[in-house]
C-alpha cells in the first residue's frame, strides 16, 4: 500500500467515520463509546441504522488495519500453525478461500476469519458494514427510516445491556455462536481501487489486492487474538 493509498483508506475513511459517528450521537446517552459496544448497542433498534452503519464500519475499518504487517511475509507462529492446518487442511487453502470469496463478493463488505468452539475456525464473510459479533445479528430493517421516530425516541440503551460487550447468551439473537474474529479482510473499493484500480487484463483489482494483502498479515496478532497459549490446542 503506498503512502497515498494509506491515507485515503485509512486517514481519510477512518476520520470521516468518525466524524459522522460523533455528529450522530453528540449529546446523547451513546456518546463516547466506544464503537464495538455501540454497534452493539444500536443492533436491535432499526432508527438507529445510521449509527449502526457508521460505528461497525469505523471498527471493522480498525480492525482490518491493526491487523496488518509492516513487512511481509510474516510467519505463521506454530501453535496457530497447527490449529489452521487442522481447520482448513493447510495454509495455502486458507490463503485460497479467502481469495475465492472476495472474488465471489460483487458489493463491498468483509471476509473474517473466527475462532468459535474453542478451537474450531472459519471463514466468514460480513456484506456493507455488517457485523461478524452474534450480538449484533438482531439488527433488522423492518420499518422506513424516513419515518421512523428520531432517534432521540425509542428504547434506551441501558435496556439492552448494561455492558454489551459482554456479549452472554441473554442478548444473543437466537442460533448466535459465540465466536471471535480473528483476522479481516477489507472488500470496500477505498481499500485497494487507490492503489491497485479495477482489473484490466488480469492486471490489479481486488483479487491481486487480496493475494498482496496476504503477505502483509500480522500473524503474531491473529495468534494474540486467539489467545492462545500452548495448552490450548488439540493434542497439547
Amino acid at each position: 500500500m503506498t503512502p497515498a493509498g494509506f491515507d485515503f483508506a485509512w486517514t481519510k475513511r477512518q476520520t470521516s467515520l468518525l466524524q459522522k459517528v460523533e455528529q450522530f450521537t453528540v449529546d446523547t446517552e451513546l456518546q463516547d463509546l466506544d464503537m464495538k459496544k455501540l454497534l452493539l448497542l444500536t443492533a436491535r433498534e432499526p432508527s438507529k441504522a445510521h449509527i449502526f452503519n457508521h460505528a461497525s464500519m469505523a471498527h471493522n475499518n480498525h480492525f482490518y488495519f491493526s491487523g496488518l504487517s509492516p513487512t511481509p511475509d510474516m510467519p505463521v507462529p506454530p501453535f496457530l500453525k497447527k490449529e489452521l492446518e487442522a481447520a482448513f487442511s493447510s495454509i495455502e487453502t486458507l490463503r485460497r478461500e479467502f481469495i475465492f470469496t472476495a472474488a465471489a463478493m460483487f458489493g463491498p463488505g468483509f471476509i473474517w476469519l473466527v475462532k468459535y468452539d474453542f478451537c474450531r475456525y472459519r471463514i466468514l464473510p460480513t456484506y456493507i458494514a455488517g457485523s461478524p459479533y452474534p450480538g449484533a445479528h438482531w439488527r433488522r430493517q423492518p420499518v422506513d427510516l424516513n419515518n421512523a421516530p428520531p432517534i432521540t425516541e425509542g428504547m434506551s440503551y441501558f435496556n439492552y445491556d448494561q455492558d454489551a460487550s459482554k456479549a452472554n447468551v441473554s442478548n444473543r439473537p437466537p442460533g448466535g455462536v459465540e465466536l471471535e474474529p480473528l483476522l479481516c479482510l477489507n472488500t470496500w473499493e477505498q481499500a485497494w481501487a487507490y492503489d491497485f484500480g479495477y482489473e484490466l487484463d488480469g492486471h490489479g483489482g481486488k483479487i491481486n489486492f487480496t493475494q498482496a494483502w496476504w503477505r502483509y498479515i500480522d500473524w503474531e496478532k491473529v495468534q494474540s487474538r486467539a489467545k492462545m497459549t500452548q495448552g490450548d490446542f488439540k493434542g497439547a
